[in-house]
């Protein structure tokens, strides 16, 4: 194989190791990331559910002998808002999350450029 060969298959050789390792890492990032996520979430949803459960009884057992299928109603329906605004705001951040492998995919792009310009 002539030198400049060599060299050019090396320089390529070299980026292609190089994007790997970007690549790897963005994906071992995005996944500690969503594990993390999930964990504290599901965390949230277990002590939050608890302390609803418990502000719910409460609050029915105050109306009781007076208007309790009312307050039980009431309740409902504001867990049903706070559902819908949650999946609402899940959907949000879902859409904002960055591109998979976006930094990996903008320095391939850089390469390719570089590439064509020589």
């Amino acid at each position: 194989m002539p030198g400049p060969v060599r060299e050019f298959a090396r320089t390529l050789l070299s980026f292609a190791v190089t994007r790997t390792r970007l690549a790897a890492t963005e994906v071992e990032d995005q996944a500690l990331r969503l594990i993390e996520i999930l964990t504290w979430l599901a965390v949230a949803a277990f002590f939050l559910g608890v302390s609803v459960l418990f502000v719910a009884i409460v609050v029915v057992l105050l109306f009781w002998d007076s208007n309790r299928l009312l307050a039980a109603g009431l309740l409902a329906a504001l867990f049903i808002g706070a559902g819908a605004g949650a999946a609402l705001l899940a959907r949000v951040r879902l859409r904002e999350r960055p591109k998979f492998l976006a930094a990996t995919l903008a320095e391939l792009e850089r390469d390719r450029d570089t590439l064509g310009h020589n």
